[in-house]
């Protein structure tokens, strides 16, 4: 990132989900806070990048262009706080009003929603104020122990290639796209405190009992700092009713109507 005194826009300052825990002392995101510029027109050449588009490196390059405060590395920052910045990016770009098309599980009825960004909060999280030390769980089923990490932004891009080799090597539309097992190959760090990554991946594929997987699952969406990326949705047609997650479409970044 560049020294922020190389900029002549306005900035603000963000507060992390994290708070800043599990960073190194010396990791300028230690402080729970980062500071980012407000969009201009040079980000909005990086959003219409066709080079970028197609290489996925469009909120990659855009984060790294928008985060000033010094010596921040996109690489080791976590999945939550990276969610937060972009959330707040988007704020401070287009406004916070996001409006989605999205249609109903239950009668498949498209609706329209307009959400209210500026209403994101980070979550409560169980790992606030505790160590890495506290990072396991036993798992229910089994009773087998793991213990595991908070997944970043490199292993996120490391998810994706490997997910992307796959696909290309399981060719076929009968193939398993084996996203849930690769994630938790890389979210995991040891199991009944055996940290070799071949017999962490043997758990995985072959032991790893679906009700602890689902258990496990659940655990981290409790214990991880994040952003609450979720909204009440009621179907205008049927009435259904569910608490769902945010879709965050092509127009995130691009809102109809702006440019």
């Amino acid at each position: 990132m560049a020294d922020k005194k190389d900029y002549q826009f306005p900035t603000e300052e963000i507060d992390l989900p994290s708070k800043g825990q599990f960073y190194p002392p010396d990791n300028p995101l230690s402080s729970g806070k980062v500071d980012i510029k407000y969009m201009t027109a040079k980000e909005e050449d990086i959003l219409t990048s066709q080079n970028l588009i197609r290489k996925g490196l469009v909120i990659d390059r855009l984060l790294e262009s928008i985060i000033v405060t010094p010596k921040v590395k996109l690489n080791d920052m976590t999945i939550g706080d990276k969610n937060a910045i972009m959330v707040a990016a988007r704020v401070l770009g287009y406004g916070a009003k996001y409006k989605i098309k999205m249609n109903c599980p239950a009668c498949a009825e498209e609706n329209e929603e307009e959400i209210d960004l500026g209403k994101v909060e980070p979550k409560d999280f169980g790992l606030d104020g505790k160590t890495e030390a506290d990072m396991s769980f036993k798992l229910p089923a089994s009773k087998r122990k793991v213990t595991y990490k908070l997944l970043t932004h490199a292993d996120e891009v490391a998810i994706t290639k490997e997910l992307v080799a796959l696909k290309k090597m399981q060719r076929g539309s009968d193939k398993v796209e084996p996203e849930i097992t690769t994630r938790l190959r890389y979210v995991i760090t040891s199991v009944d405190n055996e940290e070799d990554k071949q017999e962490i991946k043997k758990f995985v594929d072959n032991e790893f009992l679906s009700r602890d997987s689902k258990a496990f699952r659940d655990h981290l969406v409790k214990m991880v700092p994040d952003i609450d990326l979720s909204f009440n949705f009621t179907c205008e047609a049927c009435g259904h009713f569910e608490r769902t997650g945010i879709p965050l479409t092509a127009e995130f970044f691009w809102p109809a109507g702006v440019g």
